[in-house]
């Protein structure tokens, strides 16, 4: 990709935008001017930025900063501001309950935010010079987003609601539930349960609430759908139309195809309530979202996939002439996924993220012609908004948490914040590169390599593989907060992170290419990935190896303890199926399945046979640590009891980690303690 000129840059203008979301938790204590190898206590120690946005007039950037309490086994949340010259950082709410999710009045003078200060989340204003917030909802029901409207006198907040109910009958017939002796629940279609949360039939729905507070009013009362999507979609999906008259927002309105359809759709809908939403994209059946308006209001944009059913199709931009034109593929030629974007000032060029090789890198992206050139290659970014003489990011690296930061014409980058430049150098991390090798179909495939704490090249090093989920993700060059391989840096060992065919990043015919052979392509490619690694570096020692992996990858870790019986001293799987033809029955989203095993169970069973673990149980001799939470249904707790109960079975040396209390991640301070302590443990069992 051809580097973007610095004189293009300076023409970058934007009104405001997104940058990618107490007590506090103490590094590992060491004396002034000493350092210590990275350990889980450091991690969580870190300073968590998220959610940044510049002012209308460019001069300032809000965001949330986390910490972690331990004692109260939770995360704080505070917002904070900094000018965009890295100057005026002060912090801007202390209160002991959750502040997040703050947006710019149009004046630029205050901000509006959720909180938790009052017993719910609600909304709450802020002056950006000082003086105490006050409270502007006092709805009966927990808000969950926040948009504010740059060119009226409203606010969009969502809510959760059972659909034609208002949100004080809702919150009334809540309220009846809770006291009723009976517990029990009908349902007549799916979804009955979603990722972590059991379906009680509400819905959240978008409203529209005044600036100075009052009545609500629901912009799609009869709707039996949500917005913003869920689990993870956000205030994203939801924009004001340049007059502030209208709203756009994303909803999947689909009836009992919701549990295996990615239709998502673009809706408008009056602010004032007098019509219906109307579907802005029905005629594509695949996933649209993200609406974003131009500056002028000439030109709406937003993001389309193109294949229904499939949830790691590409992401493409897409142009409608504002409100009634023809849309324009802007992207169509360039094979690249777009994460998040936004508008340059002038309307000449779109800023956009998007997965590369590795990276998560920020390019540029011209609104005529469609032609794309990177901003900020290197490490992750996580968002970004241009400014008069630049454009400021948030990134986080393999040995960097998430900073701000400024990239000026002709001046390079400037570290706009520096939150944890302390911690980080408090520690010691192993240095890593990228790598790359001739994988399946001696196609190019690409992977990192960590070296361990206080590296001496003299010495052999035991080795954790290190297998990502998805399969459509990767193991990139990003500071994660589950899967961070300088946890096993810090504890001694050399990590080794392959990103096979079906990751994201390296164009979508290798995203594609998974489908229907989870166990072939991956495999292989895990195969000659190591081996190419113990080649490269011979500090590494290949008689002490242990693979690890979440999700698919620890299916991954399942297939192998099947397929490729002999090659590792110990395993970890966590949340991980074994059985693929059960798992289709006891999962939510069942378009994931149905797309990668092509079909169904009933109706194309040899897919789900085809590369099922159960079926190599026979075959399994390595000792295994197994862990699941509770609350995953995504991959349920069965699946990894399952497991467990095939080791035990076959008496090969295993332990089950069991946390009732979690989702698909383990996310509360003391369970990721518990975690990570208690994989490496496993680890030094058996390499150590």
């Amino acid at each position: 990709m051809r580097r973007f000129s610095f004189f293009f840059l300076a023409a970058l203008f934007f009104a405001s935008g997104a940058l990618s979301g107490a007590g506090s938790v103490a590094a590992t204590g060491s004396r002034p001017g000493e350092t210590h190898p990275l350990t889980i206590h450091d991690m969580l120690a870190m300073d968590r930025i998220s959610d940044s946005r510049v002012s209308p007039d460019g001069k300032w950037i809000v965001f949330n900063v986390r910490e972690t309490d331990l004692e109260a086994n939770r995360g704080r949340t505070d917002i904070w501001l900094v000018g965009t010259d890295g100057k005026g950082l002060r912090r801007l709410t202390s209160h002991p309950a959750a502040d997040f999710n703050a947006r710019w009045s149009p004046c630029g003078k205050c901000l509006f935010f959720l909180s938790t200060r009052s017993g719910s989340s609600q909304v709450w204003r802020i002056k950006i010079d000082g003086g105490e917030a006050e409270q502007v909802t006092r709805l009966p029901l927990d808000v969950g987003n926040l948009v504010v409207s740059p060119a009226s006198e409203y606010l969009a907040v969502t809510m959760e609601v059972f659909p034609g109910q208002s949100a004080e009958v809702t919150a009334e017939k809540l309220d009846v539930a809770a006291k009723s002796k009976a517990t029990g629940r009908l349902y007549e279609k799916l979804f009955v349960r979603h990722w972590d949360t059991w379906s009680d039939g509400r819905r959240s729905h978008v409203f529209v609430v005044p600036k100075k507070g009052g009545e609500a009013r629901d912009l799609m009362p009869t709707m039996d759908a949500d917005s913003p999507s869920k689990p993870f979609g956000g205030g994203e999906e939801i924009a004001f139309t340049p007059d502030g008259k209208g709203l756009i927002f994303t909803a999947r309105d689909v009836g009992k195809e919701e549990a295996w359809s990615t239709d998502f759709d673009l809706y408008y809908v009056p602010v004032d309530g007098s019509a219906a939403p109307r579907c802005l994209t029905e005629a594509n059946q695949a996933w649209d979202t993200t609406p974003v308006f131009s500056p002028d209001g000439g030109t709406l944009a937003y993001l389309a996939m193109a294949r229904p059913r499939y949830e790691a199709d590409r992401f493409r931009v897409v142009l409608r002439p504002w409100p009634d034109g023809k849309d324009r593929i802007l992207t169509e030629a360039w094979d690249y996924s777009v994460g998040s974007f936004g508008w340059s000032a002038d309307g000449t060029m779109i800023l956009a993220t998007a997965p590369d090789k590795g990276q998560t890198s920020l390019f540029a992206i011209d609104a005529a012609s469609g032609k794309a050139d990177a901003l900020v290659g290197q490490g992750t970014v996580a968002g970004f908004a241009a400014v008069q003489d630049g454009v400021v990011f948030e990134r986080h690296t393999l040995k960097s948490p998430t900073e701000i930061y400024l990239i000026r014409p002709g001046l390079g980058e400037k570290a706009i914040t520096s939150f944890n430049t302390a911690k980080v150098a408090a520690v010691r991390m192993g240095d890593f590169e990228q790598f790359t090798f001739k994988g399946w179909n001696n196609e190019t495939v690409y992977g990192y390599a960590v070296k361990p704490v206080d590296f001496d090249p003299a010495k052999k090093y035991p080795v954790a593989f290190l297998i990502h989920g998805g399969p459509q993700g990767s193991f990139g060059n990003d500071f994660h907060y589950r899967w961070n391989s300088q946890a096993y840096a810090g504890a001694g060992y050399a990590a080794v992170m392959i990103d096979f065919h079906g990751s994201t990043g390296y164009g979508q015919a290798f995203c594609d290419s998974i489908r229907g052979d989870w166990g072939g392509k991956p495999l292989e490619d895990l195969k000659k990935g190591l081996a190419a690694a113990l080649a490269k570096y011979p500090w590494m020692d290949g008689t002490r190896v242990g693979a690890l992996g979440a999700s698919f990858g620890a299916y991954m870790i399942n297939w192998i303890a099947g397929n490729w019986p002999d090659r590792f001293k110990c395993l970890v799987a966590h949340d991980g199926n074994i059985d693929e033809r059960a798992a289709y029955f006891e999962t939510e989203e069942l378009w994931f399945p149905e797309w990668d095993h092509m079909g169904t169970p009933w109706d194309n069973p040899q897919s789900y046979e085809k590369h099922n673990p159960v079926n190599f149980v026979k075959n399994w001799k390595t000792p295994m640590l197994v862990v699941h939470g509770g609350q995953d249904f995504r991959i349920v707790e069965s699946q990894g009891l399952g497991t467990f109960n095939a080791l035990q079975r076959r008496g090969i040396p295993s332990q089950l980690l069991y946390f009732p209390d979690e989702n698909h991640w383990v996310l509360k301070p003391a369970n990721s303690i518990l975690w990570h302590e208690t994989v490496i443990g496993w680890l030094d069992r058996w390499l150590k």
